[in-house]
């Protein structure tokens, strides 16, 4: 009995280091890519698809950024990060990065879906940056636990931010939220300042829901590995922030007990 454990378990930690591993002394997928975090997307503050070349420069320039090389952009694909949305890159370029296959993104392809570079530099799409020194709003999020906060908390958030947190966890694990502080400007419809939650790769799919006001919302937990938070702030009245922790659990050990979960 004891051999057959013995060699059960060496299979499956053989099989285990295939798709995981160390390097530079970090626990990390199969693709260990470190500069991809520094990746971001951002929209215009007037909503999607509303920034010519000019103005997705400027806006990564406004951040410390620049404009993500195409590399860099498949760098942070290949660690999950996932939108569906055309944006501005490097030399014009435009394109959007998909790592899972979908009817409603990417033609059901995956890579980087590329509309090559653009003559007519006043067409309008969002814009994908690159700061590897700023992540404090956003980013690609693979820890098995960590906090997550609205920019400059404790202190108030600013007017006019976009901020997307993609978390990805092991194949095999699930996500869960717990809301350890929250204050964003409240207004019925929670269409000034919110935070949104989505059970998926990119904030088309997915969605869990919208929360604004001064009440913590239930702990919520994903129905896979992977996991979208959007933060938006309007041009009007800002408010304290939120503080939030996400920890990576087996789906073996799931519980519905006094917990919120996606249907």
């Amino acid at each position: 009995m004891r051999v057959f454990t013995l060699l059960w378990t060496l299979g499956f930690l053989l099989k285990e280091a295939q798709a995981w591993g160390f390097k530079n002394g970090i626990f990390h997928n199969s693709i260990w890519l470190e500069q991809a975090a520094g990746v971001y997307h951002r929209e215009s503050r007037k909503g999607r698809y509303q920034l010519t070349y000019k103005e997705a420069k400027a806006v990564c320039k406004y951040e410390g950024g620049t404009l993500a090389t195409y590399e860099q952009l498949e760098a942070a694909r290949q660690i999950g990060f996932h939108v569906c949305a055309a944006g501005w890159f490097d030399k014009g370029r435009v394109g959007y990065p998909i790592v899972k296959a979908g009817v409603k993104c990417g033609f059901g392809k995956v890579g980087i879906i590329d509309y090559g570079y653009r003559l007519n530099k006043s067409e309008r799409w969002d814009v994908y940056c690159y700061n590897p020194n700023s992540k404090e709003c956003g980013g690609v999020l693979t820890d098995q636990q960590k906090i997550i906060q609205s920019p400059g908390f404790p202190e108030e958030y600013q007017d006019e931010q976009i901020c997307y947190w993609h978390i990805r966890v092991r194949l095999g694990q699930r996500i869960r939220l717990r809301f350890l502080e929250f204050d964003v400007e409240d207004d019925m419809a929670c269409l000034a300042d919110y935070l949104e939650v989505y059970d998926s790769y990119d904030d088309v799919s997915g969605f869990a829901g919208r929360f604004c006001g001064d009440y913590l919302p239930d702990d919520i937990i994903s129905t896979g590995n992977v996991m979208t938070l959007k933060f938006l702030s309007d041009a009007s009245v800002i408010a304290g922030g939120f503080q939030l922790e996400y920890t990576a659990f087996n789906a073996s050990l799931f519980s519905q007990n006094h917990t919120h979960y996606f249907h």
